[in-house]
């Protein structure tokens, strides 16, 4: 049987010797013989075991250091610890686990949109066979209401219209005929002589030949694009991974070092082993990845207020990387309401102000306010648009609204604005058809009816043989009708002609034979107008170093003219067809997507392309789609935006992110949310490396001492349950409350970061040292000096571990506020606007006081703690603010130096 690619070019009786089939359809034989051929009319899905899945979670570098820390816990005995850190490994799992099972539900809403039997002809007779059992060259009869349950090349049309909405995007019915169609590389929306399995049947009756089922139909290559499209890595997730295998690398060089020199000190080996596991506790920030997943939560939470729903958590921060946001047009750039912006007649242009369905707005000729009623020639004009009309305007909750056609609904707000809104009784209706590019209605008038005509300049100018000027009527002046009406459409304005005709009071009904002798009223040129929290998106897109890219399936002239009221283009910049994008190949279109930003008449499927070649410039792409034509190019981009109002199910379950408002603005909103994710987290980090490299250094330096130093041979500065505590108590008490920390200024004022430059950078390096060296040696030193002073009993010994334990905590307290702020000082900024933070210190304190004076208190120390003299609170408070002041110091000569790229927040 021969291939034919483009069914739709091709002639019926081509399409029938090519499938060997008749418009009779197969017989029985046949069908089953092909069923074995081609296999059943069905989508599938590949799955993995559910064991599979769960056990995949595991390989998550986040996971790699809860796993260290907990079989290091377990190693030295502390059970409890262990059973939390495994809690969290466990839940970090599960998530994963339930977010895959969410993504293989885009998949199954595909196959949901599959009818189950249809009405097909075998042996010449009409059957209800299952839509699976459906074969290449089988008949298939379509009436009103059913859903087309494969591929079809329509022989046999009447009145047929099909709502392809979710396929195309396209919102109105389709019109369908049997034409074959001459150009090549058409997308499925202009395809008319096709329908398309998984569309709906709105209105009239049709036959069609089978030419494809199964993964071979347009629904099919998007499922198999589905399948075959990895969701790509995350940046922050690879940054982390990156970050991870830095931290444990260290870690275990630290360890074998310590290792092996402790060995040759004459440590025996099984002490070792035991103060190794103990530093390398001290070393893993056990905390950090409960930290980053609190703050993509966090992150989320302040998304959804700002009308963004994350679906997947690390996508709250990817948002903030974003280089390049590929939008649609209708409804995210622009309001999805048409409106009416200009009316010619009496030979003057009007200009109308206001936008949408809200029937507020004044009309002006040459900058002049001007009344609308006092003009005969506009107010007919005006009621013609409003009479010749089936629209309705309503008013909701969410101000006003349109029942029935955007453009009629436009027609009905211009009148209004000029106060028509009188009903007048309707007799007959001529409704609009496109052949017929026109619409009439005959209403009832005081001495006589008349009949009222809308429809495209051409058509209503030729059935016209006057016109009216507000006073008399004269000949009509069809060049200059046909001038404005170009002028208008040259702006990307639609333009609609209104026409009447006085009539008998006895003429009841229309017949298109009535439709000539109109006299010529004038024209209304009407847009979807952009949203103005877009056009101020689009700016600070710019500034932010984002591309903003609109892709939709208007006309050219249409894309050009909207994206220059955005601000996407300018004059002379190129627009980029569907058709010129269908003939490029990757590496033309390679070429194309870093030059062109906007995109007119493209299919869906276009939009896939585009992500890739961008990704392969290196771009972290944002992509928004509402179709389930866009479900691959959303799995695909960086970030994938579903719309929540127009959106089909299988566009959100692939979407990492649904706006629950369809507005280009929220994205960005999100954009600057996703900055200050990034931000905190990096923040977080840069706070909790220091804890755990003050502890390990300071243990480490007293077992590389204890030959020098005695005392650190009877007992090392910090017990392994101090060291757990702290870990603790920091992670919780002071590092996740610098997640609420609000956001910095200027987020949406810089480029977007370098989605290759890693977490440790310089600046990184430079304060976990400086701050990681002052912890330990204020720690060490306080413990010398207590002994020193007091003594190296027992009893003062203990005393000497808690001073250095409260002194390591209260480092950390007085880094906290400083460590809120990369780079402007701490006296810059007020320290009580994060009260989370506040809050966290002031318990971690009182917690901390706890098990300082533990043994008076409760007659029971478990962290083998003993209050030291009060006295000794002056030197740990002095030693910890030092601490704070030579920071203050660092971050001087970072702003002075300006060179790091994290140094604006």
């Amino acid at each position: 049987m021969e291939e034919t690619k483009n069914w739709y070019q091709t002639p019926i009786e081509r399409v029938f010797e090519a499938l060997e089939t008749s418009s009779g359809g197969l017989s029985t034989r046949q069908a089953e013989k092909r069923l074995q051929e081609y296999g059943y009319n069905e989508l599938k899905e590949e799955k993995r075991g559910s064991l599979i899945r769960f056990l995949a979670q595991f390989n998550n570098p986040l996971l790699y250091v809860l796993i260290a820390a907990a079989v290091l816990t377990a190693v030295l005995g502390h059970y409890i610890d262990t059973y939390v850190i495994t809690g969290v490994v466990l839940a970090t799992v599960v998530i994963g686990f339930i977010q895959e099972g969410k993504a293989e539900a885009s998949l199954a809403a595909l196959k949901s949109m599959m009818v189950p039997q249809c009405v097909a002809l075998r042996d010449g007779e009409k059957r209800t066979v299952q839509t699976r059992d459906l074969v290449p060259g089988d008949v298939v009869v379509l009436e009103s209401g059913d859903r087309v349950p494969a591929d079809l090349r329509l022989f046999s049309v009447r009145h047929f219209y099909v709502d392809e909405a979710a396929l195309t995007g396209e919102s109105k019915p389709v019109e369908k005929h049997t034409d074959p169609l001459p150009r090549p590389n058409l997308p499925p929306s202009e395809q008319r002589s096709m329908a398309f399995g998984g569309s709906f049947v709105t209105r009239g009756r049709a036959e069609g030949v089978v030419v494809a089922t199964g993964e071979k139909t347009e629904m099919g290559k998007i499922a198999g694009m589905m399948t075959e499209t990895k969701r790509g890595e995350p940046p922050i997730v690879r940054k982390i991974g990156d970050f991870t295998k830095f931290i444990l690398g260290a870690c275990l060089g630290f360890g074998v070092i310590i290792l092996v020199l402790g060995v040759l000190l004459g440590y025996e080996l099984g002490y070792m082993l035991l103060a190794t596991a103990g530093i390398l506790v001290a070393l893993i920030p056990e905390g950090l990845p409960a930290a980053i997943i609190t703050a993509f939560a966090v992150g989320s939470m302040a998304m959804a207020r700002r009308n963004a729903l994350i679906r997947r958590l690390p996508a709250a921060e990817t948002l903030g990387a974003t280089t390049v946001i590929c939008s649609d047009k209708t409804g995210t750039l622009t309001r999805n309401e048409m409106t009416v912006v200009r009316v010619f007649s009496g030979g003057r242009l009007y200009h109308l102000t206001g936008v949408g369905y809200d029937p507020k707005g004044d009309f002006f000729h040459n900058d002049q306010l001007h009344s609308p009623m006092e003009d005969e020639a506009l107010s007919r004009t005006l009621t013609a648009g409003f009479l010749c009309n089936n629209a309705e305007l309503v008013r909701g909750d969410r101000g006003y609204g349109v029942r029935g056609d955007p453009t009629e609904g436009a027609l009905i707000v211009s009148a209004a604005k000029a106060g028509i809104t009188a009903e007048v009784p309707q007799l007959d209706e001529i409704p609009f058809e496109p052949e017929h590019q026109y619409m009439a209605t005959l209403h009832r008038g005081e001495d006589g009816n008349v009949m009222y005509v809308k429809g495209s300049p051409e058509r209503v100018s030729k059935m016209c043989s006057d016109q009216f000027t507000g006073t008399h009527t004269e000949p009509l002046a069809a060049d200059s009708i046909s001038r404005q009406a170009r002028e208008m459409a040259s702006d990307a304005l639609r333009v609609l002609a209104m026409a009447y005709k006085r009539c008998d009071k006895d003429k009841v009904a229309l017949d298109p034979s009535d439709m000539q002798g109109l006299t010529f009223l004038g024209l209304q040129g009407m847009i979807d107008p952009p949203r103005q929290e877009a056009i101020e998106a689009i700016k600070k897109c710019r500034k932010a170093g984002i591309k903003p890219v609109m892709i939709t399936g208007d006309h050219m002239a249409t894309a050009r003219a909207v994206a220059q009221q955005l601000g996407i283009i300018e004059d002379e910049e190129e627009v980029l067809t569907g058709e010129q994008l269908s003939a490029m190949n990757d590496n033309d279109l390679y070429e194309a997507v870093e030059k062109v930003s906007v995109y007119a008449r493209t299919a869906p499927e276009h939009k896939y392309r585009i992500t890739k070649q961008l990704q392969r410039r290196g771009h972290i792409v944002a992509m928004t789609g509402d179709g389930v034509n866009d479900a691959p190019a959303l799995k695909a981009a960086d970030i994938g935006v579903a719309m929540g109002i127009t959106g089909t199910e299988v566009s959100k379950e692939a979407a990492d992110m649904v706006l629950t408002d369809d507005n280009f603005a929220s994205i960005v909103a999100a954009v600057e949310e996703g900055r200050h994710i990034f931000n905190n987290i990096w923040k977080v980090i840069l706070y909790l490396l220091p804890t755990n490299g003050g502890q390990g250094l300071v243990l480490i330096a007293a077992i590389l001492l204890s030959p020098f130093i005695l005392v650190f041979g009877e007992r090392l500065p910090m017990e392994p349950v101090q060291v757990l505590w702290v870990n603790l108590v920091v992670a919780i008490g002071f590092g996740i409350p610098l997640i609420w920390e609000p956001k910095d200024r200027g987020l949406l004022d810089r480029p977007p970061r370098n989605p290759e430059e890693k977490l440790y950078n310089p600046l990184f390096l430079r304060r976990v040292g400086i701050v990681s060296l002052l912890s330990a040696a204020a720690a060490g030193a306080m413990f010398l000096l207590f002994v020193n002073r007091v003594g190296d009993t027992e009893e003062s010994l203990s005393q000497a571990q808690t001073a250095a334990f409260t002194t390591l905590i209260f480092v950390q307290l007085f880094y906290l506020f400083t460590a809120r702020k990369i780079y402007r000082s701490v006296f810059t900024f007020n320290p009580f606007s994060n009260r989370v933070l506040v809050l966290g210190a002031a318990v971690t304190v009182g917690l901390q006081l706890m098990i300082v004076y533990s043994e008076p208190l409760f007659g029971v120390s478990p962290f083998r703690t003993l209050p030291f003299p009060a006295l000794w609170w002056l030197p740990v408070i002095a030693v910890s603010l030092g601490g704070l002041l030579i920071v203050e110091i660092e971050k001087i000569i970072e702003r002075r130096t300006g060179k790091d790229s994290y140094a604006e927040f």
